[in-house]
C-alpha cells in the first residue's frame, strides 16, 4: 500500500520538472541578438501594411465556443449510442441526465441570442 503511495509522490515531484525543464533550457541555450529587425511585426512573410491589431466581435468566439462545446459532446455520446442496448439501465441513465443538460444549455444559448448569426 505505501509502495503505491510512494509512486504517486514521487510523479509528483517529478512531472513539474520536465515542463520545467522544456522553458528554461531554450531560454538557456538561445543566441540572444536583438535588433530591430526582429521586433517588428509581419505576417506570412511580408510586411503589414495598416493597422496591425484588429478587433474581432466577440460573438464570433462566443459563437465558435458553442459549436466546440457541443462538437466535444458529440464524441462522448458517440460510444454511449453505439453500445446502448448492452449497457446497464444506470448508464443510459446518465445519459439522458447528460443530453438533457446539453439541451438547457442549447435552449439557454439560443435564449442569449448566441446562436443568431449577424
Amino acid at each position: 500500500m505505501h509502495n503505491d503511495w510512494l509512486f504517486i509522490g514521487i510523479f509528483l515531484i517529478i512531472a513539474p520538472v520536465f515542463p520545467g525543464l522544456a522553458l528554461v533550457i531554450p531560454r538557456i541555450i538561445a543566441p540572444r541578438k536583438p535588433n530591430a529587425l526582429k521586433s517588428q511585426t509581419y505576417e506570412c512573410g511580408i510586411e503589414t501594411f495598416g493597422e496591425t491589431w484588429v478587433q474581432f466581435k466577440a460573438q464570433y468566439y462566443i459563437f465558435a465556443l458553442v459549436f466546440l462545446i457541443f462538437d466535444v459532446e458529440v464524441v462522448f455520446l458517440f460510444p454511449w449510442a453505439i453500445a446502448f442496448d448492452q449497457i446497464p439501465l444506470f448508464a443510459v441513465i446518465e445519459g439522458v441526465i447528460f443530453i438533457l443538460i446539453l439541451f438547457i444549455g442549447l435552449v439557454y444559448a439560443w435564449r442569449k441570442g448566441i446562436l443568431e448569426w449577424m
